[in-house]
């Protein structure tokens, strides 16, 4: 069913989806794929264009790749023999570090004898993790967590016990890469894409848009019916990302309206500059109901995932959840608007300034 929001979002291929294993035309040149996800966030949207290389011989370049899994990879397959025209995929471009939309990079580039196209930020992010952790399992992430509220002796063990959690959907990240900027304009097929370099949700993630087509491959930076996840984790205790994600998807209102945004999860729509006033303004009600509950009393991350989440969550949608009501509040500290003190039982709370 259709929330508020999404009723002022213009869906132009309206409730059809690609099976997994089979494709869509979105634009001249551009296919929709659709891939399952073993999460209750079930699916992830990547995208084929029609491509050339340097020496003329015509392919396809893939953009974002899927989790590292049999499911997956058997779907890539069924794409590969039906529905790429006989031509072979000349590059892998991946908008950002996370498994569902790198996991597969190492397979496909090695498959296909290609390079990965990514920021060099998320490239070295992603190869670090996959030989260790992202933040969201591990001792110190539990630590991290403790510290900021989640006491639950079994949530506790089970974060801990979550080590391997990116590498197991990571299992290696191709050794070597071709870098996205922001700004720049690479040359995919017939058209010019623009990198447009968000930050926030991960490293330095890279959305692409055409003029030409009017086309802008958004990944997670503006998704149509959730708000991107923006979390602070224990690689980066301190950080303040939101403001960062904030000024990333307003510089977005310089593209056109009518621009066809193709996001990561969720269906093409129209309605860009719409979508990004409904995510700030999210936000900023969010930030409101932070406010109120730390006046109230001084309140913990932890203590704010009821007030911020107000639905059952799993133990992966809680570490997401964790880490967003930590970027809020430090958000709002950095506004000057809270303070943060740990107490006598080692649990960061924040309290209204």
């Amino acid at each position: 069913m259709a929330n508020a929001d999404e009723s002022k979002l213009a869906y132009p291929l309206g409730d059809t989806l690609p099976a997994p294993g089979e494709v869509l035309e979105v634009a001249p040149g551009v296919r929709w794929l659709r891939m399952p996800l073993p999460f209750a966030l079930d699916h992830i949207n990547l995208w084929l264009l029609r491509d050339r290389a340097d020496d003329g011989r015509q392919g396809w370049a893939i953009v974002d790749c899927g989790v590292a899994n049999d499911t997956t990879r058997a779907a890539w397959d069924e794409v590969f023999a039906h529905h790429l025209d006989g031509l072979p995929v000349l590059r892998v471009i991946v908008t950002h570090m996370h498994p569902d939309h790198i996991g597969n990079a190492q397979w496909l580039t090695q498959r296909w004898g290609c390079r990965l196209w990514i920021s060099a930020t998320d490239w070295n992010a992603a190869r670090l993790a996959s030989q260790s952790t992202t933040g969201f399992g591990g001792d110190d992430a539990a630590a991290f967590f403790g510290e900021h509220g989640l006491v639950d002796p079994e949530a506790i063990a089970k974060v801990r016990g979550r080590g391997g959690y990116y590498a197991s959907m990571v299992p290696a990240v191709p050794r070597q890469f071709r870098r996205l900027m922001d700004g720049q304009a690479i040359r995919i097929g017939d058209h010019d894409w623009r990198c447009h370099a968000g930050y926030g949700h991960a490293p330095e993630h890279i959305s692409l848009h055409c003029a030409a087509l009017g086309v802008l491959i958004s990944g997670d930076m503006v998704l149509p019916r959730i708000s991107t996840n923006v979390s602070v984790i224990d690689l980066e205790p301190e950080a303040n990302p939101l403001p960062l994600f904030l000024a990333s998807i307003e510089r977005m209102r310089a593209l056109p309206e009518d621009t066809l945004v193709l996001p990561s999860h969720g269906k093409p729509f129209r309605g860009l500059h719409e979508r990004v006033r409904q995510l700030v303004a999210h936000h900023d009600r969010h930030f409101e109901e932070v406010m109120a509950a730390c006046r109230a009393r001084p309140c913990s991350a932890a203590d704010l995932l009821p007030v911020l989440f107000r639905r059952q969550l799993d133990l992966h949608q809680t570490t997401f959840a964790m880490g967003e009501a930590v970027a809020h509040l430090h958000a709002l500290a950095g506004m000057g608007r809270l303070t943060g003190h740990l107490d006598a039982d080692g649990i960061r709370r924040f309290s209204a300034a």
